[in-house]
């Protein structure tokens, strides 16, 4: 028997923030540990061996603050790292939890979504690289042509709050017309990265009418409350009390001050070291 906990919510930076808050529009009677590991981020470029060792370092400290479920609200680590933590780690870390990603919610709703089956996947080199998106959606829609465009430039924009920027406009324009031009049939857009809805205003005016952008969140919500109804042995291990604890590895301070861009609050935040 597991006893009960919060749910880990796990980003390489800020980007996750975007995940947890529509989870808790959702959820809000659930606790949760956000940890970002803004001291390392980001995880973009960085290679498989690297992001999988941070990554099980960051799944480790949330089940020692009393996790049971881990979500890996950060693409790259889902791509880079989930699948070896899952069946290589997980069996010997402790059995009974869980660590989930946001690829595969993600990938079951597009098909639905849809209607060209030409589908543009937009998210960092190591998420693009890692052909995630194309294997996941295939593996349930075989039909859907599946496009990456990496876009590396878009999570400094938002880290350093230049979103809003004519700076912006430029390398934002730039990936969206490079991904329709490699297939001009695309009607949906994912947006492969938890950074990337701080950009939404600006896709949308970029975008032609007929292209629609997917944000993940309230797709990732909706997956996690599904699963806890599927899985109620996990809900049960699952503290209920609405609180919300935020870990950072950089300096709290600043990871307080930047947050606030994504969640539109001031947060309490500590600070902790992954080993």
């Amino acid at each position: 028997m597991l006893k009960p906990g919060p749910i880990g919510v796990f980003d390489s930076g800020y980007g996750g923030l975007t995940i947890l808050s529509e989870i808790q529009a959702l959820m809000p009677e659930y606790d949760y540990c956000y940890l970002g590991d803004n001291s390392r981020a980001p995880y973009g470029a960085r290679s498989f061996e690297v992001v999988y060792e941070f990554t099980k370092q960051a799944v480790t400290a949330l089940f020692d603050m009393g996790c049971n479920l881990v979500i890996l609200a950060c693409n790259t680590a889902s791509a880079k790292a989930l699948r070896t933590i899952q069946q290589k780690d997980l069996p010997n870390m402790n059995p009974d939890k869980r660590v989930l990603g946001i690829i595969r919610p993600t990938a079951e709703i597009i098909g639905q979504i849809t209607r060209s089956r030409h589908v543009g996947v937009l998210g960092t080199v190591g998420t693009i690289q890692s052909q995630s998106y194309p294997i996941e959606i295939n593996k349930l829609f075989p039909d859907i042509k599946v496009t990456g465009e990496a876009c590396p430039m878009w999570v400094p924009l938002v880290e350093n709050n230049e979103y809003e920027s004519e700076g912006a406009d430029y390398f934002v324009k730039k990936n969206l017309d490079n991904i329709l031009a490699k297939d001009p049939d695309i009607d949906t857009l994912i947006l492969g990265c938890t950074h990337y809805p701080l950009l939404l205003n600006k896709i949308k005016k970029i975008l032609p009418r007929e292209v629609t952008a997917l944000p993940q969140g309230e797709y990732i919500a909706d997956s996690l409350k599904d699963y806890l109804r599927r899985h109620p042995e996990m809900d049960e291990a699952c503290t209920k009390n609405g609180e919300t604890h935020y870990f950072t590895t950089e300096s709290s301070e600043k990871f307080s001050g930047a947050a606030t861009i994504f969640l539109n609050k001031e947060i309490e935040v500590k600070h902790i070291t992954l080993d």
